[in-house]
């Protein structure tokens, strides 16, 4: 099998199928919605077929000769072969992507069908823009699969790409979707006017991101007029990468290699919301769940550190000039403290999804923060973890949300005559009680949120953080202080992860129902729970394939095939974090973290549960409330931001619009209108007046002429006589006076 044609075709069926639904399909919503899946089978398929081939016949080899296939794309000079060019590239770590990133679009993509009610009846009153009565199939349903579709394509369009600029076209298209997505219910509105409706949170994430995509452009643009190529393969090259990182740039002190690595890093700061453009992710939440699973997992915010995880030989060049290059330096403080700064203000959400929305924020964190020590490959490992349990939760989240709103519409229904008020099903309040009435949901969700909170040796969670702490560690005994940074904040933030995962499991699914829609709640369609007991599996185990040999009794057991594997992607590129003897601290510490976390959140929220409208045990703190609102980050941007920006707009429309520009135009406007009407005046008076005066004039010499005019042959022969007579009398004066005589 050719696998650089099934490496091209990969990401083709779901493009295809956005463009199908678009135009030809879009009235037949089952159609649209098999199209899609179908779509998603096959490119599902052609990357298992890519992932096994490549790790099983080539395996770390793989790294040395990829699967790579270029087309001449831009012409840059008369020569093909110096033309600009696009290509598809295959190496370890673009294997392991594709094979986490099918798997999960797929079963997002299923789990969808259940989620919009596919194949239940349409309703008068599903109104486009707003969420459909509960019941009642999606009214955008094939415009969903179509959207869904282009994200996928785009995503498995950055994986496979060979350069940047590929890269950066897939990364913008996903921009584009997630605004598209997060806004789909663009009508819909809520009773308290300071929630943030979808339409407001599609154009607060589209904003937020291009501020980092900008700079992130920036960054590929001064990559190109350095090197003149953005392939991998040639970025990449010892020579070139050493070239960059000794090259000065334009700032005093920063390299080449360092300045193009700060601005790609500042498009993952964007995409991957980091702090400080963390805002936008918890307010996508606004879509719907198979969005923000699509989001958190298998595509937008995974980009982000997949292209530093991509990039990361350029990033690590110059190392050996000093302790830590410049990226590495903004990824461990950056992330680190995004991590510890997320942790906590989960603690205080009360919406589920935002509860996981701010754990994907933290997450990220630890990824960044070990890229920036070093850890490439645990990076790279979490990242893998961390989809399969992240689409696991929300996707779970969806499923608690579909429960609890089909046990309010029954309420509604039987008990108020069918009158529905508004009814906050997201809210963790309104919950409790759940695992009796949804014992899948329940079950997988556990799983998955066991393994965010590093459950220790049975979740993949635990073997990719412990991973990070162990190389982050590893540094701090080397006296890096970043290690030693990175290992404390990290550990902190693990301990509060496991802590408001056992608060959002006690909240949801333990102690009694606290609302008449969590006792009605019912379990969901096998097309929803199927792909939770998939992605659990994958979240239970997937962890067993990065354990590292020096772990005490289990290490060695299996080999670490993670590790032989991505690592050697970059192995003689970059200096990994290699196996040394191990050290109980980073471990001790995980466990400590993961288990004391758990123990704490079971003891406050499991022990005494909450009852309905009993507050949270931790409200009515200063540090609570703060928490709360989100440590008022959106209204500091507001206040320093935003606002001002507004004020210059409303100035600059005042001012410079209306006086300057609007006044110039109505100075011209009332020069030229003088102009006219003294042109008016000297048409009236002089010409129209002297043509009339002419005219009058010759009128009145017509009448003087007209009564000369008798008509009598008589009077006209008299008349021309004395004109002869007269004519004569002149002459003959002339030749007197002529002639002296």
């Amino acid at each position: 099998m050719d696998l650089k044609l099934v490496t091209w075709l990969i990401p083709v069926p779901p493009l295809l199928a956005f463009g199908l639904i678009v135009l030809f399909f879009n009235k037949w919503k089952w159609l649209s919605s098999s199209i899609a899946i179908i779509s998603m089978v096959l490119s599902f398929l052609m990357a298992q077929v890519v992932f096994w081939q490549s790790a099983i016949e080539k395996g770390p080899e793989l790294a040395q000769e990829p699967i790579h296939s270029v087309v001449p794309w831009l012409p840059t000079a008369m020569d093909p072969a110096k033309w600009f060019k696009m290509g598809v590239m295959v190496d370890p770590l673009t294997a392991v992507m594709l094979f986490f990133v099918s798997i999960t679009c797929l079963c997002i993509f299923v789990y969808s069908t259940g989620y919009h009610n596919g194949g239940k009846p349409e309703s008068k009153h599903n109104r486009k823009g707003e969420p459909p009565e509960v019941g009642t199939i999606e009214v955008m349903y094939s415009r969903f699969f179509a959207y869904m579709s282009l994200f996928a394509a785009a995503m498995l369009t950055l994986v496979v790409a060979d350069n940047l600029l590929l890269l950066f076209i897939g990364w913008e298209v996903m921009g584009l979707c997630s605004y598209l997505l997060i806004g789909f219910w663009f009508a819909r509105t809520y009773p308290n006017p300071k929630k943030m409706t979808p339409f407001k949170a599609a154009i607060k994430a589209f904003m937020t991101t291009r501020v980092g995509d900008v700079l992130m452009l920036l960054g590929i643009a001064y990559v190109y007029s350095q090197t003149g190529t953005l392939s991998f393969r040639e970025l990449f090259d010892p020579a070139m990468l050493g070239k960059l990182a000794e090259q000065p740039s334009y700032i005093v002190g920063l390299s080449v290699a360092g300045l193009a690595g700060l601005l790609l890093f500042a498009g993952t700061v964007g995409k991957s919301a980091q702090f400080p453009l963390h805002v936008w992710l918890p307010d996508a939440m606004e879509g719907p769940t198979p969005v923000s699973a699509m989001i958190h997992a298998a595509a937008m915010v995974s980009a982000g550190v997949y292209a530093m995880v991509r990039m990361f030989p350029l990033l690590q060049a110059g190392l050996g000039h000093g302790e830590f290059t410049t990226p590495m330096l903004a990824m461990g403080l950056i992330g680190a403290f995004t991590a510890l700064l997320a942790s906590i203000i989960a603690v205080a959400q009360n919406d589920i999804k935002r509860v996981l929305a701010y754990s994907t924020i933290a997450q990220l964190g630890y990824m960044i923060a070990a890229l920036g020590v070093g850890a490439w490959v645990a990076a790279a490992f979490h990242l893998v973890t961390h989809a399969f349990f992240k689409a696991l939760l929300f996707l779970g989240s969806g499923s608690v949300i579909h429960g609890v709103e089909h046990g309010h519409h029954h309420v509604a229904a039987h008990e108020h005559g069918g009158h529905e008020e508004y009814f906050d099903a997201n809210d963790m309040m309104n919950m409790g009680g759940l695992w009796k009435k949804m014992p899948w949901t329940f079950a997988t969700f556990v799983i998955g949120g066991l393994s965010l909170s590093g459950f220790p040796l049975l979740t993949a969670g635990f073997w990719s953080k412990d991973a990070i702490l162990a190389d982050a560690f590893r540094e701090s005994v080397a006296g890096n202080w970043l290690g030693t940074y990175v290992f404390l904040i990290l550990a902190v933030s693990a301990f509060v992860t496991a802590f408001y995962t056992m608060r959002l499991l006690s909240l949801t699914f333990f102690g009694k129902p606290r609302t008449e829609a969590a006792v009605h709640a019912s379990e969901n369609v096998w097309t929803m729970t199927a792909p939770l007991v998939v992605l659990a599996v994958f979240a239970f185990g997937v962890g067993f394939v990065g354990i590292e040999e020096t772990f005490p009794v289990v290490g060695g057991l299996v080999q670490n095939w993670f590790h032989n594997f991505v690592g050697a992607t970059v192995e003689s590129l970059v200096e990994l974090q290699v196996a040394v003897e191990f050290n109980p601290v980073p471990l001790v510490t995980s466990l400590v973290a993961s288990l004391g976390g758990l123990t704490l959140g079971a003891l406050l929220y499991w022990r005494k549960s909450l009852q309905a409208g009993e507050p949270d045990p931790l409200s009515g703190t200063v540090i609570y409330n703060w928490m709360q609102n989100r440590f008022y980050f959106d209204e500091l941007y507001n206040a320093i931001l935003i606002r001002p920006t507004l004020g210059l707009a409303r100035w600059t429309y005042t001012f410079i619009d209306k006086t300057v520009i609007d006044g110039f135009l109505q100075g011209v406007a009332r020069s030229a209108y003088r102009i006219g009407e003294a042109f008016r005046v000297f048409d009236r008076v002089v010409i129209n007046g002297g043509a009339d005066a002419i005219a009058d004039s010759i009128k009145e010499l017509g009448m003087g002429f007209r009564t000369v005019q008798t008509g009598r042959v008589q009077d006209y022969m008299l008349l021309a006589l004395l004109i002869t007579i007269v004519i004569f009398a002149v002459l003959q004066i002339q030749l007197d006076w002529l002639f002296g005589g």
